[in-house]
């Protein structure tokens, strides 16, 4: 519950256009410092637990210990990550592509799925809560690789979430 209302705090903070994204190029010691905000670590912390949802908890786990004995005693970046990642996955997904989408953009995208009959549709776009004149900028390119998950009325209960992830501004 305390992590939630974290999340959404750190969300609200996101949805300004004077957000920052979790990672970027620095040149000073001032801009490292901030950097490491409440937003960066929460949203952070958010983000690995979409992607161990979406690559299942076996998978992320698989990925984490591969990470670790790679850079055992060194030094890392966010793109060790994301390739030991890739190792585990074996291609069927470009995990650091698929991230690179979300350290790199401040804020993040509202998801909209419209339900015509049997198809569904769905079409992603940058939210923002608040525009501030002054700070405003053309967001239109932004773009997510977005891992969703769902359910149907076919479930069987063995199997029961499918996956989609949508790297366009719309899908079905």
């Amino acid at each position: 519950e305390d992590f939630l209302t974290l999340i959404f705090k750190a969300m609200m903070k996101d949805t300004l256009n004077s957000s920052h994204p979790v990672s970027s190029v620095v040149q000073s010691s001032e801009q490292i410092e901030e950097m490491f905000d409440t937003l960066s670590y929460i949203k952070g912390a958010s983000l690995l637990l979409m992607l161990k949802h979406y690559l299942t908890k076996d998978v992320f786990q698989a990925g984490i210990e591969v990470y670790l004995h790679n850079n055992n005693y060194g030094t890392a970046q966010s793109d060790d990550l994301w390739n030991s990642m890739n190792e585990i996955t074996n291609g069927t997904l470009d995990v650091k592509k698929m991230m690179k989408t979300w350290i790199v953009h401040k804020g993040f995208p509202l998801v909209t799925v419209v339900r015509k009959g049997k198809i569904i549709s769905v079409q992603q776009e940058k939210f923002l809560y608040c525009v501030e004149p002054e700070n405003w900028t053309s967001d239109a390119s932004y773009l997510w690789h977005i891992p969703l998950t769902y359910i149907t009325n076919r479930c069987n209960f063995t199997h029961c979430t499918n996956a989609y992830l949508l790297d366009q501004k719309s899908g079905m």
